[in-house]
């Protein structure tokens, strides 16, 4: 397994930990100290501030679990990949691209997602 493959695996197990202290040891393997968050529903600046969102996200969706759809197109410095989250009973409330960068220490930098399958129609 590769160094971006695991820090992904790390990324996305951190998004499935319920307990805090679980995910924080997660983003520590996985999201650079002061690495930036946003999506539609909220921003996040730093570790601890990402380790909040996620539990906020664990409060309205309790149960839910983030998987990869997709395999991690990747170049320079910059990924993409998607992702979508599943309800204990087999729904998919939400589902979304990310774009995102890697520090030079391999552990993401920014993560910048867009909800839904595919952009909006022109």
């Amino acid at each position: 397994m590769d160094s971006l493959t695991q820090v992904l695996k790390a990324y996305c197990d951190a998004w499935c930990a319920r307990d805090e202290e679980d995910r924080r040891a997660l983003l520590e393997e996985a999201w650079a100290e002061d690495g930036l968050y946003q999506d539609p529903s909220g921003e996040a600046r730093g570790r601890d501030s990402l380790v909040a969102h996620i539990g906020q996200v664990h409060a309205q969706f309790p149960g839910a679990q983030i998987e990869l759809t997709t395999g991690v197109d990747a170049h320079h410095d910059r990924i993409r990949f998607a992702w979508r989250m599943m309800l204990p009973d087999g729904s998919v409330p939400v589902q979304g691209i990310d774009c995102g960068r890697v520090g030079a220490d391999g552990r993401l930098t920014e993560i910048i997602g867009f909800f839904g399958p595919q952009p909006p129609e022109a």
